[in-house]
Formats: structure tokens, sequence, C-alpha cells
């Protein structure tokens, strides 16, 4: 076979794989020298992400729980606003996909706290059999944009279903309002009431 055929044939079959199969149409463009980042390019790319770090920081709460037989606590996300949690269909208001996807999130929480401590069938004996006190501590990026009374609903309520309670069964509830910009979330505590306390407020 001629020198020159052999040639074109290896040519060709490199072609047919590396430029069909592997090279995209930018890979295939030739380099110069103005193609290459500069010095500014460089530095919109780490701020863009650095943005995108700090974004997922404030999506994910930093993961915290305690479960002992006298209380469970929980680090949740901040809750959707209450403009979000419910929707309006056929003039029936129905609890959103946003509001339903948080309390999934949050019901799949509390079954991993109760999964991980010895104390959960102690804890859930101690729920179910008397009132119950709850504390949520809000953490917001501002003080002025968000109001904790939108978000106790639906924390309360998705804690609540978790654990496989009755929320009329709460009897005292506290609310904390905080900042932080970084980290939002909420510090949610669930605890029996003792009937010594229980008494003790009846007689005041």
């Amino acid at each position: 076979m001629p020198f020159g055929r052999r040639r074109t044939t290896s040519r060709s079959s490199a072609i047919s794989v590396r430029v069909s199969s592997y090279s995209s149409p930018v890979s295939r463009l030739p380099v110069s020298a103005s193609s290459k980042p500069s010095p500014s390019d460089r530095a919109v790319v780490v701020a863009q992400l650095k943005t995108s770090q700090r974004r997922i920081a404030l999506q994910e709460p930093r993961p915290a729980s305690i479960v002992t037989a006298e209380r469970i606590s929980l680090t949740l996300p901040v809750p959707p606003s209450i403009n979000h949690q419910y929707a309006t269909v056929q003039g029936r208001r129905l609890l959103s996909s946003a509001g339903r996807a948080y309390k999934a999130r949050v019901e799949q929480q509390v079954w991993v706290a109760l999964s991980q401590s010895p104390s959960r069938a102690s804890l859930v004996d101690r729920l179910q059999s008397g009132p119950l006190a709850l504390s949520i501590r809000f953490f917001f990026t501002s003080a002025l944009r968000r109001d904790v009374d939108g978000g106790l609903k639906i924390a309360q309520d998705a804690l609540c279903e978790g654990l496989g309670l009755n929320d009329n069964r709460i009897i005292e509830t506290h609310l904390y309002k905080q900042v932080d910009r970084n980290h939002p979330r909420i510090e949610v505590t669930l605890s029996p009431i003792s009937q010594t306390s229980l008494h003790s407020s009846e007689l005041r």
C-alpha cells in the first residue's frame, strides 16, 4: 500500500475518535494569549465561588441535636415565610409545596435524632404523658425582615408530627429573636412540664 494512503487513513482515524467522541468545539479552538484569563477575570470567578459557598452555608443550618430523657433540642432550618407556607387552590388555603418540604425535612431530622439516642423511649414516654413546654430561638439574617409569629405554627406542627404528638399538649411557649447573618436557623427545645412546676404556676 502506498505510503501516502497509510498516512491518510491514520489521520482520519484520529479525527473520528478524538473530535467526535471526546473533544468539545471550545477545546479545538486555538489558544492565544488573549484567551487566557486575566487577573480581573480570575477575581470575578473567585468572588462567584465565594458567593455560591455563602449561599450554601445560609441554606444549611449547622447540625445539632440533643436528646435526653428530659428534652429534645434541635437546630432546624428557618421556616419559609408565611406568604410561602400556604397556597390558595380553588378557594381553599392549603399547605404549599415549600411548606410540605419543610415539614418533611424537620420530621426526618427528628427521626434521625431519636434513632441515635439511647434515651428516645424514655423521652417519648414522658412527652406523651403530660403537658409540654416549647422554646424556639429564631436566628434571622436581619432583625427587621421577619417576625417570629410567622414561623411558630409550621415549626411546632412539624416537630410534633415528627414525634407523633398532638400540638395541643403544648401549654407553654417561649419565642426569641436574634440575628445571625451567616447561619440563619432556629433552635427548638421541647420538654415535658413536671407536675411540681405546673402546680407552682397555678398557685401564683
